[in-house]
């Protein structure tokens, strides 16, 4: 190869890698903490309706569903976002704000993820497939909503725990009361570190007019944020009496309210460095209530 053709070849190397460099950044593979967020309601839910073990097949369906669905979700977000990101600090270097790659290569991206995760679904049984859709107008309705109203982060938390019923049904051909009461809590919860999240961009979203339940709460945020997460542990106590766990579960929970209580801290002054750290320290929650749910079944329920 002559050296003009082997620099040619190197350079269109480069590119190709830097534009799947992109594509992993805007789909936050390089941050997965949103991963971890929706995949622990989805393992409280498939422990609880698999009583301590689920389905192989129906566990990696939804270990691959979790990362494709958020990754899809994230590209649709982008591109609903497009114009106002470069406006927030945080967000304005995200590759389709900074106009690293195109809103059309942003839409072919999540079309592709989102075939993927059909893909996926048709491996379960009908009625999952019908909840599936549900869940799939939830997650790209969600990006457009911060527009018309102060509360998209509800709308994220029915999103984010759609897995829920979906997981019972998938594993259980039913969804009992017990999942609804899972559905709640982690709902609740979302919220929680949405709003969190959104605290870190409260200043430029005021000026960009960007609304959220952090510029609603406006001052009284700590204290709205203390009381849905005192309700998302009293309903997971709720779930606890009804599947008569014991004491892995309560541990489980106080673990998780120490947690609360350190984001908690985290926020106290509401600076934006502070309140990342707070949502990123979300996860640790879920992670706290999953542990508890697996071991009660491991120890008590076996």
């Amino acid at each position: 190869m002559s050296m003009s053709r082997w620099a040619q070849a190197r350079y269109h190397l480069l590119r190709a890698l830097s534009t799947l460099g992109e594509y992993v950044r805007l789909t936050r593979l390089d941050k997965p903490v949103g991963i971890w967020l929706l995949l622990w309601p989805t393992l409280w839910a498939l422990w609880v309706a698999g009583r301590g073990r689920p389905d192989e097949r129906v566990l990696v369906v939804f270990l691959a569903g979790v990362v494709v669905m958020r990754s899809a979700g994230c590209a649709i977000n982008d591109y609903a976002d497009r114009r106002i990101d470069p406006k927030v600090a945080r967000t304005r270097n995200r590759p389709l704000a900074a106009g690293r790659i195109s809103g059309t290569e942003a839409i072919v991206l999540y079309v592709l993820l989102s075939l993927v995760a059909l893909g996926l679904v048709l491996n379960l049984d009908p009625l999952t497939q019908k909840y599936s859709l549900a869940g799939a107008a939830l997650a790209l309705i969600y990006p457009f909503l911060k527009r018309v109203t102060s509360l998209p982060q509800v709308w994220l938390g029915l999103a984010f725990s759609w897995s829920i019923p979906m997981a019972f049904s998938a594993e259980t051909g039913a969804v009992p009361r017990v999942a609804w009461l899972l559905f709640i809590a982690a709902a609740l919860w979302t919220v929680v570190y949405d709003t969190i999240y959104a605290m870190v961009d409260r200043a430029d979203d005021l000026r960009a007019g960007v609304r959220s339940t952090a510029t609603l709460f406006g001052d009284a945020d700590r204290v709205i944020l203390a009381l849905l997460q005192t309700l998302v542990l009293a309903t997971l106590m709720l779930v606890g009496r009804n599947l008569a766990f014991g004491r892995w579960y309560a541990a489980g929970l106080v673990a998780g309210s120490l947690c609360f209580i350190w984001q908690q801290w985290l926020i106290r002054t509401r600076d934006p460095a502070g309140c990342f750290r707070a949502f990123i320290a979300s996860h640790h929650f879920g992670l706290c209530v999953f542990a508890g749910i697996a071991l009660d079944y491991l120890y008590r329920h076996h």
